[in-house]
Parts: structure tokens; sequence; C-alpha cells
């Protein structure tokens, strides 16, 4: 905090006093807020931990995202990227209007990534370099939030956080969306501070952006939104001109998203007209997304959830409407997960955007922690707790040395050598041909190759099959396409196993 009398004296410079700074030389304001100045940014970096922890968290948040990137095959969701991505500009967005589940944008990014070469590394450098940005972006949203004490050590939860490197080394629109929902967090706290036309804006073409990218993040914008009217009714009642800026958000908001606002209205009847046949329903989804944020691991869960207990209940001593905001933020996305959880398929990695308020609320746990210690080191050693409890976490001594996707790529070289031409190969579903297909091409080796679902399938394909043997290709993912069960069934009663490899399981004609 600046204090009362303190740098507004001719010719002096306005120093930050911050209760607890960890920068023991007063850094001039007007150098703080032009940081996006490379001269700026130079002077900070040479006199700013902050800015030096930052720099340090990306550099090594860029390590941990770009490392072995390649090494896991590609996988069935993936696939599904690279087949939408293959299509034309105007292909992908058609196949969005027909049925597919995931916005175009991502989509076309790859699209354009595929015409640099077609590889696992060049699918998945948007989303580390994206989940990389994250992490600055995260540093200034605990900053406009609280202030750099926060900002810094929710940047370091989001370098080494297990579950958002997962998903950066992942060839999908998570990390994406997580991004330009954090962008437009960013832009909505300044909106909110200032009521500037300018960051209502701002945050009204990135709460787009994230939308374009994944459909689930309408739902932290919508709750956004809906906060942002709680809090400013007060104020629209004094004076209705301060309501125009939240009302032209909505208006830049709904121009660039009203062709997708239309294809979700339609996507969702769609959805939600059947029962869901995987994913995670009640009040489970909420307890795995939250051990997931806190790593993968139960453990953490459990300690994550009092910091950020200890967080809330902070803010809620600082400030009224930011313990609400930490609680809205929370419980209304996790309320509407729970509800739609019973409509369509729920899974964590969709409750991606909850990291900032998260990683938010657990970093102001440090102030009550200072308040007794009174000491800087209390932030440095909340950094040191955030990569302690994660370089410990079991997810680092197996994560870039053993597969945690299906290994496709070691499964087809399996298969180069088993099968012979003219002989059948069943993949169950039929849609995991995706993957398959990327590793193993039956026109390269002369099998046969065939889809199934149902048993029905299966013995159509069993009577077709005369002298050739018969290979099945089976994944979990049958027990969400074929609930009844009766393909399992039927390939305990026909079929004989001869091996497993990473999810990924292989049956012969018996």
């Amino acid at each position: 905090m600046v204090k009362k009398g303190e740098g507004r004296q001719k010719g002096k410079k306005v120093k930050i006093l911050d209760d607890c700074n960890l920068d023991k030389n007063q850094i001039p304001t007007t150098e703080i807020n032009k940081i996006f100045s490379i001269k700026s940014f130079i002077t900070l970096f040479t006199k700013s931990h902050y800015i030096q922890l930052l720099v340090a968290l990306t550099l090594i948040g860029f390590f941990l995202r770009f490392y072995n990137l390649g090494f896991n095959s590609i996988w069935l969701d993936e696939a599904s990227t690279y087949t939408f991505a293959s299509m034309s500009i105007s292909g992908i967005w058609q196949a969005t209007t027909a049925g597919e589940f995931n916005p175009p944008l991502f989509y076309w990014v790859e699209h354009l990534m595929l015409t640099i070469g077609i590889s696992e590394v060049i699918m998945r450098i948007v989303p580390a370099l994206l989940g990389v940005l994250t992490i600055p972006l995260m540093y200034f949203i605990g900053k406009e939030f609280i202030d750099r004490n926060v900002g810094i050590i929710a940047a370091a939860a989001c370098t080494f956080s297990p579950f958002l490197i997962y998903y950066s080394q992942e060839a999908r629109a998570y990390s994406m969306g997580l991004f330009f929902v954090a962008f437009a967090t960013f832009f909505f706290l300044k909106a909110l501070k200032t009521n500037e036309r300018t960051y209502w804006i701002l945050f009204g073409v990135f709460s787009a952006l994230a939308f374009w990218s994944h459909f689930y993040t309408l739902v932290m914008i919508g709750v956004l939104g809906l906060y942002a009217l709680a809090v400013k009714i007060p104020e629209f009642r004094q004076d209705i001109r301060t309501f125009k800026p939240l009302i032209l958000a909505g208006v830049v908001f709904t121009i660039i998203c009203m062709p997708l606002i239309i294809v979700t209205i339609q996507l969702f009847a769609k959805r939600t007209a059947s029962a869901p046949t995987f994913g995670i329903q009640g009040i489970d989804i909420i307890i795995e997304t939250f051990r997931e944020m806190s790593g993968f691991s139960t453990t953490l869960m459990y300690l994550f959830l009092i910091l950020f207990a200890v967080g809330i209940a902070q803010a809620f001593l600082l400030d009224r409407k930011k313990g609400i905001f930490l609680v809205a933020l929370t419980l209304l996305p996790f309320a509407i997960s729970w509800f739609l959880s019973y409509q369509i398929p729920m899974v964590p990695r969709y409750l991606i955007i909850l990291v900032p308020v998260y990683f938010v609320g657990i970093a102001l746990a440090y102030k009550p922690v200072f308040t007794l210690i009174s000491n800087r080191g209390v932030v440095y050693g909340f950094v040191a707790l955030m990569v302690l409890l994660s370089v410990t976490n079991p997810f680092f001594a197996s994560y870039y040395t053993q597969y945690t996707k299906e290994d496709w790529r070691g499964f087809s070289r399996q298969m180069q050598q088993i099968a012979k031409p003219g002989d059948f190969v069943v993949l169950i579903p039929g849609y995991i041909a995706q993957p398959f297909d990327y590793y193993y091409t039956n026109s390269s080796f002369g099998i046969i190759e065939f889809g199934a679902t149902t048993a029905k399938d299966l013995d159509a394909i069993d009577a077709r099959k005369a002298n050739n043997t018969i290979y099945y290709v089976v994944t979990n993912d049958i027990y969400s396409a074929n609930p009844a069960g009766d393909a399992v069934a039927w390939l305990k009663g026909h079929t004989k196993p001869i091996g497993q490899t990473t999810g990924i399981a292989l049956f012969v004609s018996g």
C-alpha cells in the first residue's frame, strides 16, 4: 500500500510500500505500470525480485511443458484433433455445425500448424506454449486481485502444477481455453476496479475467444458476468451511465460469438437428448476435480483445500467483495457442473477454468502466516512450498519416462509384426480407428480393417472371415460406446486374449 503523503511531493518518486515487499529497493509505480515497455521491463528485471522470480518460473514452466513433448503417442482425443484439423477451414466449421462437440478455433489453429508438418510435437506446440504463457498471466491476476505476493505464489503453483503440465502436453483445447479465460479474468478485474470501457471491451473479446476455444468456458464467463451485475447494481442505481461499459462487453461478446451461440444451443439439445454414457456424476465430479487440480493426489488435495479455505477467509477479512468473488467463482461452476453431470458427460478437465481461482485462493493463505511471522521469507516459503509439493508428487517421478496415454505408436509396431496381408483387424469401438490409423494403415500392410460396436456388428464380420485370422483391438471406450455390454460378452465367447498394452487389449479369433 502507499502511505498517505508519501510519493506525492514535488520531485519525489511514488514508492510501493507493501506490507510484505520482496523488493528492498523501492521501485517507482510508473515503472511497474509500464511493465510491458521493453525498457521498463529491463529496469524492473534488474531491480525487482518479483519480475526475476516470474521470469525464472516462466522459463522453468517452458522446460516442464516442452520437455519430451512427443514422448506419448497420439491417443484417441488427439487423433480426433488431427482428423478435424486436417479438414479445410470451412470444413472444420461445417463439422462443428454438423455435430462436433468442440468449437472450431483450436482446430483452425492446429490446421495451420499441420502446414509445418505432421508429428506429435507439432500438434502439441500450441497447447504447450499457451500453458507457458498462462504462468505470467496467473501472476497478473493475483497481483490485480490482491498483491504481487499472491501473484507470484499463484504463478509458482501454476508453473509446477502436474494438472496443467499434463494438459499443456495434450493436443486438445483445454490449455487454450484456460489461457483465454485467464486473460478475460485479468481484464475483468481491471474493469471491475476502474469501470473503463477499454477493459470491459477486452474482457468481452477474450471471453469470446475462450468460448470459441471450448464450450465449457461459458460457465466461467457467465459467472463473471453475474458477479459484475451483482456488485455493480448500487452504482447503476446512482448513475445508469456506469452500466454502459458492462453492456458494451456483453454486446462485443455476443457479436463475436453469435454464429457459435446458435450452434451451441443445437448441440446442447442433441447432447442432452440421452443420458451420458461416460464421465463422473454428482458430488464425485467436484471431489475428482479438486484432486486433479491438486496434482492428481488425494493427500495434496486435503492440504491445498485447507490453504484454499484459509485464503477465502483472508479474502473476506480484507474485502468482503473479494471473499464473495472467490466463493461465487468456485461454488457456481461446481453447482452447474453437478447438475450438468446428469445431462452430459462430465470430466474434471472441463473444469480447468477453475485453476486461476483455486491457485489465487491458495496463494492468499500466505497473509495470515505473514501476520504471525512478519518476515518476507514467508512469501519465499510459500513459493518453495508450491515447488516442493509438486516435485515430490509421484506424478513427476514417472511422467516423463512412462506412458500416460494409450501407446498407439508401440501397438502399431506390434501389429506390423503379427498381422499378415489379408488378415482382418476389428477395432472396437469403431472410432478408435482414428489413433490406430494415424500410425497403422491397412493400405500399407495389406490387412482388412473393420469397425464394430455391438455383438451384431461382430457377428456380421465373423461371418465373412473364411480362412482369415481376425484380430480384435479393444479399449475401455467399449463400455461407453456399448453400455449394454453385448460386445464384451461376445468377445469372451468367441476370442482369446493375446496381450494388453497401455489400455489397448488385443484378441484373436478362437
